[in-house]
């Protein structure tokens, strides 16, 4: 099974920036490919940013133009780079699998807060 382990998160004011990490490690015999989502206070996880079996990256509408999602192969890691951050950004930030074949299970992380001051 693969673990996730977020960091990065943080208090910062509108227009600031954070550089959201996460490590994968374990082992999946499916492989997998990785993405971050959100929930925020009172509503419902969604997605932000992932990567696709061709390494072609994706993103929110409310989001892109200013969140960057990478990945280091080396290092088993992905990050989200937050740039212009708003108030309606405030969430919890979570990292996830999802197998590219066979049956097995989506892993999420534990998150990382993200709190962002107008």
């Amino acid at each position: 099974r693969v673990q996730l382990v977020e960091s990065g998160g943080g208090s910062v004011q509108a227009g600031g920036s954070l550089r959201l990490s996460c490590v994968a490690s374990g082992y999946s015999p499916c492989g997998y490919i990785m993405s971050w989502y959100r929930q925020a206070p009172g509503k419902g996880r969604e997605f932000v940013s992932g990567i696709d079996s061709a390494g072609t990256t994706s993103y929110s509408d409310s989001v892109k133009g200013r969140f960057t999602f990478s990945q280091d192969n080396a290092k088993n890691t992905v990050y989200l780079q937050m740039n212009s951050l708003k108030p309606e950004d405030t969430a919890m930030y979570y990292c996830r699998t999802d197998p590219l074949l066979g049956a097995c299970p989506i892993n999420w992380g534990r998150g990382t807060q993200v709190t962002v001051s107008s």
